[in-house]
């Protein structure tokens, strides 16, 4: 197969603004990114009580000094202008703090909260337009003050509405909302600015820029242009109002997703009706039923309560034996947010509709090129990746079909010649575990979450030097079952902060995985004066919760999951980028920022880091390895059918954002259907609406960029084939590769284009040889 270069080699390399959700922040490169998912299949995701700190302590100040975010700090000016207003003493998103403090704030906070802010962060933007020169000290230093200020207060309370839902917080957030975006689009446009950083880059010291000065100023142009400051009045006063309801109807969108997810709830009261499922999820649906009033709910006598969150909905779809249950949950999840009060479908035609009018304002054709312009790939460079893949999968993912057809029937199975959508999963299951003597359930007692977390850290300690460990009431948090954790350096100083919620809540909290920063590494946002501000993120899993006196017991899959989001949390935290706007995950190009998290997951088919994670909850005793083995050889295990299920979101992510026509005469579900047919061996049902709750394309940052998963695992698969090459069993060379590693792909950040990041690593541009090798797929190709 050709080199994944030369499915690159013409592309542009932009600097580019991370995209936000609509319902967040318009496209401006100073804010954080959208929280990462991970397992971004609709079929996985609907795509921290402790005292604050106050820095006006002595002793939090001494002990935090160089890494602590204070909002006070944050200011261009202080706020003491808008004390009366906003109750400055009493308001916890306006006190001075080090952490978010997240177990004070209330929906009641966030109307005067942001409503001071926002007034005083329009008083330093005049101030800032009128002084503004074309320096760093004049502009980019001042800019990056106004704006962190916002990000880490809204992310705050926007990572409250995504963990802690309630109908108060809803409704305050829906309400400033357009005030806040009303306020991204005026500094975005704003003219005095864009003509500063143009000026810096037609200046005769622009070479004397280091690289990742020169990708901040070339990124605010570029996303200064992206966000209509170039626009006439009127053309401009249009694209604001699109900005603005573009942004009413993501939110919208993901709202109807969650309360529909939540709406299902099935009651079992006879045990043979979800005869086969395991006791893991006969506990959870025991413990689900206990919080909805069956208080003498048991594991073994009910009665179980069944949801369309992943833990339930998947072990019905893999182990219930009675298939009309398999249906009818099945049928539900995929017509989530699709009828009655709750209907996306509107929704989605609307946000279409007014992306591509985006589009043509800003002079390009669909707004698939207005995402590509800040990303690695071209619209026709992502199309021919995704078709490379495609035909490498489909033979594979034909065979696949047909081996489930013949075991299925060899089990005596009377839907062997008619299998549907809610038995593929089931066969798949019973497949596998017959061809490798692997069952997901028996598994679990290995893989607790305690274990699981030091097993992590013990690797990132080999791989990249540093020590992870807990750091439980130093920062407040959500959620009792929420865990803080330092990060240190070698030298055993600390270098960054993260926090870490594992465990499904349906009735609160947005499904999937994901992870996202509070607050970045930054020069200017130094506490001291000489150290910069450290980094602080946040990861977020939604896997089974402790059931009795037993530990989160979790799947291979759930394992995956907790190292993919670690991966991203990782180059947030080791950056060793000064320059904030380019620190972590800040400025790097979409399609390239998954390969540190793809790259993690490789190490859990690793032998030594699987035995180091894979302990018994009881014994203690390691992972047999016989199972060990099978896992590997499983690692394959319809890998084709796997590729073409995100190869087909991928291809009608493109296909809506750059062919279809809003309002025309084939509808978005057509689409849907017409793409399946060269993705999918078993067509979609009819009445099949998973498009209602495709929250990354519609309610994420995700629109046209649903390809970069696939992108950027190329990019992931070959980092990792260096660790292979090196030789897994030689510690040695593993931690020289892991060093250098640490020093361009985690270090650098945005501050240098991806594809000269990865050469630096790699020593050689990219190849797609090791992603299919992984796969098995190869041959095939």
């Amino acid at each position: 197969m050709a080199s994944f270069i030369s499915l690159t080699r013409s592309i542009h390399f932009q600097p580019v603004c991370l995209i936000k959700p609509p319902s967040l922040r318009p496209r401006f490169p100073f804010y954080p990114r959208l929280p990462l998912k991970s397992r971004p299949c609709p079929l996985w995701s609907s795509s921290f009580s402790l005292c604050l700190l106050r820095t006006r302590n002595p002793i939090n100040r001494t002990h935090l000094a160089p890494s602590r975010p204070s909002v006070r700090s944050f200011c261009a000016s202080p706020l003491s202008d808008v004390a009366e207003m906003a109750e400055i003493d009493t308001n916890p998103l306006l006190n001075d703090f080090d952490f978010p403090p997240f177990d004070s704030i209330q929906a009641e906070h966030v109307r005067p909260g942001i409503r001071a802010l926002l007034k005083q962060s329009e008083s330093d933007l005049a101030e800032l337009e009128r002084t503004v020169e074309p320096t760093w000290p004049k502009l980019v230093e001042p800019l990056e003050r106004l704006i962190d200020r916002m990000a880490v207060v809204w992310g705050a309370v926007s990572h409250l509405k995504a963990v802690k839902d309630n109908a108060d917080l809803r409704s305050a957030i829906e309400e400033v909302q357009p005030e806040k975006v009303a306020f991204e689009l005026k500094l975005g446009q704003s003219k005095p600015i864009y003509n500063a950083f143009k000026a810096i880059r037609e200046s005769p010291d622009w070479e004397k820029l280091s690289d990742a000065r020169k990708r901040i100023v070339e990124a605010q142009i570029k996303e200064a242009v992206l966000n209509g400051v170039a626009l006439e009045d009127d053309k401009r006063e249009e694209f604001n109002k699109i900005e603005q309801e573009l942004a009413k109807l993501s939110q919208k969108f993901g709202e109807n997703v969650l309360d529909s997810t939540k709406k299902f709830e099935k009651l079992i009261t006879d045990k043979k009706d979800i005869e086969g499922l395991p006791a893991t999820a006969l506990g959870l649906g025991a413990q689900t039923a206990v919080t909805k009033g069956h208080e003498n709910a048991t594991t073994e006598n009910g009665p179980w309560i069944i949801t369309l969150d992943a833990p339930s909905f998947m072990a019905v779809m893999q182990h219930a034996k009675n298939r009309t249950l398999r249906e009818e949950v099945y049928r539900a999840y995929i017509s989530r947010a699709s009828s009655g009060d709750l209907d996306n479908t509107a929704i989605i035609d609307q946000i279409l509709k007014l992306r591509l009018e985006k589009a043509k304002l800003l002079g390009y054709n669909n707004y698939a090129e207005v995402s590509m312009a800040s990303k690695m790939a071209t619209v026709n460079k992502a199309e021919e990746l995704l078709e490379k893949l495609r035909s490498a999968s489909w033979n594979s993912a034909v065979q696949d079909m047909e081996d489930l057809k013949a075991f299925s029937k060899s089990q005596g199975a009377p839907e062997a010649d008619d299998l549907n959508h809610w038995d593929t999963s089931f066969w798949s299951e019973r497949l596998r575990e017959s061809k490798y003597e692997i069952n997901e359930e028996e598994l679990r007692p290995y893989f607790s979450l305690p274990k699981v977390m030091d097993g992590l850290f013990s690797l990132a300690n080999k791989l990249f030097g540093i020590t992870v460990e807990p750091a439980d009431g130093l920062a407040p948090v959500w959620i009792n079952d929420v865990r803080f954790y330092r990060v240190k350096a070698s030298s055993g100083n600390p270098i960054a902060y993260f926090y870490f919620d594992p465990y499904s809540r349906p009735s609160e909290k947005r499904g999937g995985a994901w992870m996202d920063e509070v607050v970045s590494r930054s020069r200017v946002m130094s506490r001291d004066g000489s150290s910069p501000r450290l980094p602080v993120a946040h990861m977020v899993c939604n896997q089974m919760p402790p059931v009795g006196d037993k530990p989160s017991l979790m799947t291979f899959r759930e394992v995956e999951t907790v190292f993919h989001e670690f991966g991203h949390a990782l180059q947030h935290m080791l950056t060793k980028q000064d320059e904030g706007l380019v620190a972590g995950i800040r400025n790097v190009e979409w399609d390239a920022v998954e390969l540190p998290s793809q790259f993690m997951e490789n190490w859990c088919y690793h032998r030594d880091t699987l035995m180091s994670i894979g302990k018994h909850y009881e014994t203690g005793e390691s992972i047999p390895d016989a199972i060990y083995k099978k896992l590997l050889a499983a690692r394959t295990f319809r890998a084709g059918s796997l590729s073409l299920r995100q190869l087909r979101f991928a291809t009608l992510d493109l296909e809506l954002h750059t062919k279809y026509v809003p309002g025309g005469s084939e509808s978005i579900f057509h689409v849907d259907r017409r793409v399946s047919e060269k993705t999918q061996v078993l067509p979609p049902l009819p009445e099949d609406k998973f498009l209602c709750s495709f929250s990354h394309i519609f309610a994420g940052g995700y629109a046209a960029g649903y390809y970069s998963y696939k992108w950027a695992e190329v990019l992931s698969a070959d980092a990792f084939s260096a660790f292979e090459d090196a030789g897994l069993n030689d510690d040695k060379a593993v931690k020289e590769t892991g060093n250098r590693f640490r020093e361009t792909v985690l270090a650098l950040g945005g501050g240098k284009a991806p594809l000269e990041v990865f050469v630096e690593f790699r020593g050689r541009e990219p190849s797609p040889e090791a992603l299919l090798r992984h796969n098995g797929l190869l041959q095939v190709a």
